[in-house]
């Protein structure tokens, strides 16, 4: 049987389908640029928004006019390098003539930075390093009004500050859910760089969670951010104010593309104790704390990693009252995780003193579950250094492979540390010095296990395979720290 074949019904389908086929390919870019296009966002709304809610702020603060006692032309010449911002001569002054009236107090400007409107009846916020210092505070809106501002109250551990002007029917911005907010997504600051009022960046969020500071994960972006922005609002693309920009990365005191905002559920809550009593009170424990290497992790069995190491306790303090130890390792509070180790100071920080709190550490290789009684921040005292007057007693040499040479604690050392025991280093050569261990340092356990005297201390390196890495607790002065002594190979 013999197919017959119509060659021109064939050829007209295959210009056909050509043709489509170049047609798609042809519209693909054109889509996908369109595509492309309609993901950018638009920030017309947002200005037209939250714009209004934005305001100046400058200072002003109180010096001793001059009184015309300098030479001819000398205050003419200072406003000159003012108005420019240049940097102020050296002029020579001279001597004061006699029967001259003292020097008058006259306002000259101090700063200038950003805020926003937090309620209608006129609470703002503003960065606390933006009004700290200031005599005056002059707040411009939009529509140009200028009020004088009360401090309210400022914070400098977060450096946020509120103040107060004497108006009705403001435009307040809404707060947005910092726990919302993703890297990557679109963020607008508006401020006064440089005193340029109502100026309107934009950007992305490059990272959360940033630590830079005791108490605040900040929000990184790379908003321009300049002089002058500090303290306006940082806001997303629904309109929501989720930080307030305070701090950039520079090295030459303009823009580089990483600027730094206070989440905005932190500052409401220091603005809401600040609005109430003026002040911040923040917890405490009593702890002097460090980060946990990898190394220190595996080799006292924690695993990974995590948690606050206590490197001192404060006598007296609640963390001792609740049992909390020197080498301990804080791994939760209040049935939370401490990840690392500037985790805990925020958790301590923002529970109220007299709360009593769970702690969970870790110790010579196992859990322990503790209570607490948070108290509040207070000056920070003195670290006590211990000095032992004794005459050095002889040392033990049974710890040579690890490169120690130790010797009983006298009672005025025990004493000092409020320790029960543990061995004196009176040497520190090859692997524990590697380590960091020196001279004067007290060894308090070794590989997890307690040592009280020089005995206790030999019979626990006996055990040790001299092939592995061994983790040693030593206190030094009032600080407690681990050390991993690696043998030679």
């Amino acid at each position: 049987m013999m197919i017959q074949i119509d060659w021109k019904k064939l050829n007209a389908y295959v210009l056909t389908a050509a043709s489509v086929l170049t047609l798609t390919v042809a519209l693909a870019p054109v889509t996908s640029a369109v595509a492309q296009v309609r993901t950018l966002p638009d920030f017309t709304d947002l200005v037209e928004q939250v714009g209004p809610s934005v305001v100046n702020i400058r200072t002003l603060e109180k010096v001793t006019a001059r009184n015309g006692s300098g030479a001819p032309g000398e205050e003419e010449m200072l406003e000159f390098f003012r108005r420019f911002g240049l940097p102020m001569p050296n002029i020579p002054r001279q001597a004061p003539r006699p029967n001259r009236p003292a020097p008058d107090e006259e306002e000259q400007p101090r700063g200038v930075g950003s805020g926003f409107i937090l309620s209608a009846d006129g609470l703002i916020m503003t960065n606390a390093h933006v009004v700290d210092g200031a005599d005056e505070v002059i707040v411009t809106l939009t529509d140009k009004r200028e009020f004088k501002a009360k401090i309210i109250g400022a914070d400098k551990r977060s450096d946020v500050a509120v103040v107060k002007i004497e108006a009705t029917g403001l435009p307040a911005v809404k707060v947005g859910d910092v726990t919302r907010l993703k890297v990557g997504e679109w963020v607008m600051a508006i401020g006064s760089p440089f005193g340029l009022e109502n100026t309107v960046t934009a950007g992305i969020v490059s990272a959360k969670q940033r630590d830079t500071g005791d108490y605040l994960p900040f929000i990184q972006t790379d908003v321009a951010i300049n002089p002058g922005n500090s303290g306006g609002p940082l806001i997303n693309m629904r309109g929501e104010v989720v930080g307030i920009n305070s701090q950039i990365y520079s090295r030459s005191g303009g823009s580089m593309g990483i600027s730094f905002a206070i989440p905005m559920d932190e500052a409401v809550r220091v603005s809401e104790q600040l609005r109430v009593s003026g002040r911040v009170t923040r917890g405490r424990i009593g702890v002097q704390i460090d980060q946990v290497t990898k190394d220190v992790a595996e080799s006292i069995g924690l695993g990974k990693p995590q948690g606050a190491l206590v490197r001192s306790v404060e006598a007296g303090g609640p963390a001792e009252k609740a049992g909390v130890e020197a080498g301990d390792i804080i791994t939760k509070f209040e049935g939370k995780v401490v990840e690392k180790s500037s985790d805990l100071p925020r958790m301590v920080g923002g529970t109220k003193p007299g709360t009593r709190s769970s702690l969970t550490v870790f110790r010579r290789g196992g859990y322990k579950e503790l209570t607490v009684t948070i108290a509040e921040v207070e000056a920070d005292k003195p670290v006590r250094k211990a000095v032992d007057k004794d005459d050095k007693p002889k040392a033990s040499s049974a710890g040579q492979a690890l490169g120690l040479a130790v010797s009983e604690l006298t009672d005025a050392l025990k004493k000092e540390l409020k320790i029960k025991g543990g061995v004196k280093v009176e040497a520190a050569t090859d692997a524990a010095a590697r380590a960091g261990v020196r001279e004067g340092d007290v060894i308090v356990a070794v590989a997890n296990v307690t040592v009280a005297n020089v005995k206790e201390f030999d019979a626990a390196v006996q055990k040790l395979d001299k092939n592995k890495p061994v983790n040693v607790l030593l206190r030094r002065g009032e600080w407690a720290q681990y050390a991993v002594i690696r043998p030679t190979r």
